[in-house]
Parts: C-alpha cells; sequence; structure tokens
C-alpha cells in the first residue's frame, strides 16, 4: 500500500509544472517525460569522465499485493499522464490548420472557469470547478491537477484527501479518457503488456525533467525524484552540453542535502558534469568529496572512477587537501591495478591545484618511474604528463629532454590535433624549466627560430579589464611612459601583465637605460580563473611555476590579487595599493 501511495504521489507531484503557465495553449509533449519517471524510482548511473563506457542499473517498482484494490485509480491516473503526450499533439496540429474537435466553449466562460482555478484555496473550491455542466478544457484539468500537486509538496493538503475524490478521478480520466474501467490500461485484458507499457513509463529517466520546456518548471520538479535519478539528469545535462543554470542550482541543492552516501561511481558522474558544464558549487562538491572518502576504502579493484574523479577536480580547481591525499594513498596502494592515464591523472591534476602529498618521495620512487612515453598513443597527452611533472618538481632530465627535442616538436605538429598555442606554451614553460631550474640539464633546447615561439599571447576579456584598471594605476604612479612596460611576452610561455624597476630608496627608474644594482619587479594580475577553489584555496600550479620562473630570471613578483585590487575603486585607491606592494617589496631586500 505504502508503495502504490509513493508511486500515485511521485506520479502527482511530477505533473504540477506541466501545466503552469500555459493559459492558452497545451504544453509540448516533453512534458510527458518529466511524468514519467516519477511513478517509479529509476535507478541508472551515467557516462563516466572518459566519455566512452555508458552502464545503467534501472529497478523497478510495481504496487504491491496489498495496493491490489487502488490498482485501477493508479492506472487510471498513470495512463492520464501517458495519453497526453498523444493529445497536445493533435491539439496542437488541429490548432495549427485551423480546426479542432475538442468542445469548444465562450471566451468568457472559459475564463470564468479559469478564475475559479486561480482564485481556490481549498481542495473543495478547486474540485468543484469540475462539478455540475461546466465544461473543463484539457489545459484547466491540467492545471487542477498541478496545484493539488503543489499543494501537497508544501504540505498544505494530503494526497488521501482527495485521492479517492469523484471530481478528482473525473479530471483523471479528461486527461486519460482511452482507458478503459477496468483499469487494466491498453484496454482489453493483456495484463502483463499493461505492466511491462506502465513499467517502461516510469523508468524511462533519460529525459526526465529535461523535457520540461522551462528551466524554473523543471527545476522545482527535481525534489520529487530519487537521488540515483538525480545524478543521471546531472549527467544527462552534461552529455547534451545544456548548462541549465536553475535546474543545476536545484540538482546541486537536492543532491548536498540528501543524506543518502553516493556510491564512487555517481561521485564521479557528478565531478564529470560539473567539470563539463563548467558548473562550480562549494556544497554539492564538499558532499561529492565525502562521499568519496566513504566509499574510496571500497574501492579495490577498479581505477577508472579514480581517474575520472582526479581529472575533474582538476579541471574544476576543486582543492580539497584531504581528498587528494586519500586518492594519492589510494593510488600508491593500488599501483599495480592502475591504468596508466589514471596515474597520469594524479600527478595532472595534483599540479593543477598545486598540491604536493606528504609522500612526495614515495610517489616518485613508485609511481613517476612506471609511466614512459609509450605508454600514452598521442604525443599531446605525454607532453600533458611531463608538463605537469615539471610543475611538481618531479620530472627528471630525461623527461625533459623527451619533449624538447626538435624530433617531438615535429611528431607533435603532424598530430591531428597539431601543435596549438596551448602546447607552444607548456613547451615555453618546460624550456625554461630546464634552463633556470632543473640541475645539470644539459640536453636540446627549443631553437631560438623555433614555431613554438610563435604563439599569440592575449588574456581573456575579463583579466584584460582588471590589466588595464593595474595599469593606470601604475601610470599615475611613475613619473614617465619608459618608467614602464605592459604587457610584456616573457619567452617562457606567459605574459609579464607590467615590468618596473627601482632602486634601493625606491625611486622608479626609466627602462630604456642600464642601472647597476636595479630592482626590477614584474607585476602579475591573479583572477578568479588563476586560483583553486575549494576548502584549501590557492594559486594554480600554472601561476606557482610562472612565478618561480620569473623569480629564477632575476624578478622580484608582485602578485595582484582580484579580490584586493578591483577596478571599481577609486582611483587614488589604486595607488595607494601598489604604492604600498612597492614599499613591502623594496623593504624586504
Amino acid at each position: 500500500m505504502m508503495g502504490l501511495r509513493f508511486c500515485a504521489t511521485s506520479a502527482t507531484q511530477l505533473l504540477r509544472r506541466a501545466a503552469f503557465g500555459s493559459a492558452t495553449g497545451m504544453r509540448s509533449s516533453s512534458n510527458v517525460t518529466v511524468l514519467e519517471a516519477a511513478a517509479g524510482s529509476a535507478n541508472s548511473s551515467s557516462t563516466s569522465n572518459t566519455g566512452k563506457q555508458q552502464s545503467g542499473n534501472t529497478t523497478d517498482t510495481t504496487p504491491s499485493e496489498d495496493g491490489e484494490s487502488k490498482r485501477p485509480k493508479y492506472s487510471l491516473v498513470a495512463a492520464a499522464f501517458e495519453n497526453l503526450q498523444k493529445d497536445e499533439t493533435t491539439t496542437t496540429n488541429t490548432n495549427k490548420t485551423g480546426g479542432s474537435k475538442a468542445p469548444t466553449t465562450s471566451s468568457s466562460s472559459a475564463s470564468n472557469i479559469d478564475e475559479r482555478i486561480n482564485n481556490a484555496k481549498t481542495i473543495n473550491g478547486l474540485l468543484s470547478v469540475s462539478e455540475g455542466n461546466a465544461t473543463l478544457t484539457r489545459t484547466q484539468a491540467l492545471r487542477i491537477v498541478s496545484i493539488l500537486a503543489e499543494w501537497s509538496t508544501m504540505n498544505r493538503v494530503k494526497l488521501n484527501e482527495f485521492e479517492n475524490d469523484s471530481r478528482f478521478l473525473k479530471v483523471c480520466r479528461m486527461l486519460g479518457r482511452t482507458v478503459p474501467k477496468n483499469g487494466n490500461g491498453n484496454g482489453g485484458g493483456e495484463g502483463v503488456n499493461a505492466q511491462k507499457r506502465i513499467s517502461g513509463f516510469r523508468t524511462d529517466d533519460l529525459n526526465t525533467v529535461l523535457g520540461v520546456a522551462g528551466d524554473d518548471e523543471a527545476a522545482k520538479l527535481i525534489a520529487s525524484i530519487s537521488l540515483p535519478q538525480m545524478v543521471k539528469v546531472m549527467s544527462t545535462l552534461a552529455a547534451r552540453k545544456r548548462r541549465s543554470t536553475p535546474l543545476l542550482r536545484s540538482l546541486a541543492f537536492n543532491i548536498s542535502s540528501s543524506t543518502e552516501h553516493l556510491d564512487l561511481k555517481q561521485c564521479a558522474d557528478i565531478l564529470f558534469a560539473m567539470a563539463t558544464l563548467n558548473f562550480q558549487d562549494s556544497v554539492l562538491s564538499a558532499k561529492v568529496c565525502a562521499d568519496i572518502q566513504v566509499a574510496l576504502p571500497k574501492n579495490t579493484d577498479k581505477s577508472a572512477a579514480i581517474g575520472s574523479i582526479l581529472t575533474s577536480l582538476g579541471i574544476l580547481k576543486y582543492r580539497d587537501l584531504d581528498i587528494l591525499e586519500s586518492l594519492t594513498q589510494w593510488t600508491l596502494k593500488h599501483s599495480e591495478i592502475c591504468r596508466p592515464q589514471d596515474v597520469s591523472a594524479l600527478f595532472l591534476s595534483s599540479a593543477m591545484l598545486n598540491f604536493k602529498s606528504a609522500n612526495i618521495e614515495e610517489l616518485q620512487q613508485k609511481l613517476v618511474k612506471t609511466i614512459v612515453q609509450q605508454d600514452f598513443s598521442k604525443s599531446i597527452d605525454w607532453l600533458n604528463h611531463v608538463w605537469a611533472l615539471t610543475m611538481l618538481g618531479l620530472c627528471n632530465n630525461q623527461h625533459l629532454e623527451s619533449v624538447l627535442n626538435s624530433k617531438f616538436v615535429e611528431k607533435l605538429q603532424s598530430e591531428k590535433t597539431g601543435l596549438t598555442a596551448t602546447s607552444k606554451m607548456k613547451l615555453l614553460n618546460m624550456n625554461s624549466y630546464a634552463q633556470l631550474i632543473a640541475n645539470g640539464y644539459t640536453g636540446e633546447l627549443i631553437a631560438n627560430d623555433s614555431v613554438v615561439y610563435q604563439v599569440p599571447m592575449a588574456h581573456p576579456k575579463g583579466k584584460q579589464v582588471l590589466v588595464n584598471g593595474l595599469l593606470d594605476a601604475l601610470k599615475s604612479l611613475l613619473p614617465a611612459t619608459n618608467h614602464l612596460n605592459s604587457l610584456v611576452d616573457s619567452k617562457m610561455g606567459f605574459l609579464i601583465d607590467a615590468v618596473c624597476v627601482f632602486d634601493a630608496k625606491r625611486n622608479p627608474l626609466p627602462l630604456d637605460k642600464e642601472h647597476k644594482d636595479a630592482i626590477n619587479v614584474a607585476l602579475i594580475v591573479v583572477d578568479y580563473h588563476d586560483i583553486c577553489h575549494g576548502s584549501h584555496k590557492s594559486a594554480t600550479g600554472i601561476t606557482t611555476l610562472s612565478f618561480d620562473l620569473l623569480e629564477r630570471s632575476g624578478y622580484k613578483v608582485i602578485p595582484i590579487p582580484y579580490n584586493e585590487f578591483n577596478t571599481s575603486d577609486k582611483l587614488l585607491k589604486r595607488v595607494q595599493y601598489l604604492e604600498s606592494k612597492f614599499k613591502a617589496l623594496i623593504s624586504s631586500k
């Protein structure tokens, strides 16, 4: 009985938004898909971070034997939902051709019924609209059921107060008028076929919520579906590249609020969806990481989910030292079953998140040596792996020489992806690392006339606004234009936003002359995309590597964080901020 009650409740709840905002016409047939998964609980998992494997486990929920006496009513409601698609399509087509087979009412009569529905405050007041000779349209019937569902969700009314009401069943019959009175579905007595049809109707949740015409309406339906379905919806959004902010926020809130633990695969799916859709939510990320900690010890034979989680954390730039350390320890413990790409994902994400494990020496001895160039079918993957080791300070001279030689560069150019601007910047990072930081490197370097240096350097629009604000303040602080260089190509794979020179007494010096014992200062804007988020914020590994290379090149680096330097501040305030930075830097010399 309780199973039947849950199904009817869920089905009613998911119907509630299908008709809102549609006083003049029917919703599209996609609303049916929203109702489908609500009648039961579907449990599926979606694509992992590899994007190549997909598996699903679906469990059908059927009414219990105790609810046998109520099956006709349940089938009636379910069939009402199912037939909505067919009838809406028919209505839409007849409207387009100018004809309609539905009963017609005068505009004043229809308006009066709409007003009564809108003004109804009680169950009796709402259902009384269907009494007497009042002719309801399907739209109005749908609105009545939607309002009742919303009241039920808000605990304003209880389902048992109206589920047996003949007027409510009359409204349901309007929405599913082809259902015979015996409640067996598609006519006849084919109970098995009818049950299969209804089961499929309940468990087809690939389009759950996604089929609703409005994102706001769909977002309100999320609370009515199960946790596995929420994960499935989120994964499907990622697969369709549909970044619906209201829907994603609703999913994040409801998943985060759930006391049910996610399994490792579900955690990987959620993080993958967040990374794919570039959706940041600290509460959801914290919930997922907490559940990973619970599920991780139980995983002893599968590394794909671990690799997926690591990759997604790196893309999201979500820095949680506890979960990163746990994932590192798991990889060390199960290194014999880990695929090369999973081990590489550990290094790449650790590098991006500027994380160095407490067991860095064991990591270097046990894992760094196990990954070789032949493990990767694409040169770009090996380039990324060595670049990650460079940021972590774990690469050796053999690693560097394997990517800096001319043959490797030519191979990169010949592959399908080609030598992209990003690849060129990574090569320049490692070329500078080999010259400035690596111990005793004597291998090949990138030639000065190489195409690798031909890389367009430009900031994203948002960061350029901050840089312009910085330059305006510097021009007011420095005496002349020859005291400042802006957007300087470092030839190390990144731009220096501003360069200026001071003497020991903090006096600015012109850049077009040589100065003995001068202090070269590099100012670098650190915007939102240059930092890691999460419970342990930090500059990204790329930003940290840039600072290290500049310092080895003889610069004093002044980072300008976006949360300290605001272009909306008055010019005087920005000038005073920079002056304090210069004073602190030179005083510490």
